[in-house]
């Protein structure tokens, strides 16, 4: 097995423990977990201090898990999935698979299809849904490189991936589309 795939199996492993990593996104370093395990996600949230009740993204591997977590998706959706260029984030109706910590008050949840190999193969193998925000604490700056993550947040964690700590790459936060009226996908940031 090569290190990159030895990196997805210890994720995983980690994961399946209902543990909270320390990965690279596929825009910058952030914090994860299972997103139907409750347990991880609020020990997720206590690491990064953030407040019950501000949802997190959840990465899918396809439309078919994005299904899973949505209880509404617009039609024309896949035809967006297919002509995506960058990363999007889909914030939808959530449904009750998703742990409800990762429910915003106005009962949506945000998604995004990973095209990013190393997350990819992680939320594939998992099976479920994969907890994505940012490796800060709350209202400190986002670390779009790994030599920006607090060493406290480093420490915290139960797993830290080791696979492009030292890629200095850095990229643009992910765009954000919402179901508006009329079952309507519109742009909330480019």
């Amino acid at each position: 097995m090569n290190r990159f795939q030895q990196e997805v199996e210890a994720a995983v492993d980690a994961l399946l423990l209902q543990q909270v990593i320390l990965y690279p996104t596929d825009t910058v370093w952030g914090l994860g977990c299972d997103a139907e395990a409750p347990p991880a996600v609020k020990d997720l949230y206590k690491l990064k201090g953030r407040e019950a009740g501000k949802p997190s993204i959840v990465l899918v591997a396809d439309l078919a898990m994005m299904k899973r977590y949505a209880a509404e998706v617009p039609a024309e959706l896949e035809a967006m999935l297919a002509a995506d260029t960058r990363p999007t984030t889909y914030i939808l109706p959530a449904s009750r698979a998703v742990a409800k910590e990762l429910i915003a008050p106005d009962g949506t949840v945000g998604l995004r299809v990973v095209k990013d190999e190393f997350c990819f193969k992680v939320v594939r193998r998992l099976g479920h849904g994969l907890v994505s925000t940012s490796a800060n604490k709350a209202g400190e700056p986002t670390p779009a490189v790994y030599s920006e993550v607090d060493p406290a947040i480093v420490r915290g964690a139960d797993h830290v991936v080791n696979w492009r700590q030292d890629d200095a790459t850095r990229t643009a936060p992910s765009r954000v589309v919402r179901l508006g009226e009329g079952g309507k996908l519109e742009v909330v940031r480019e």
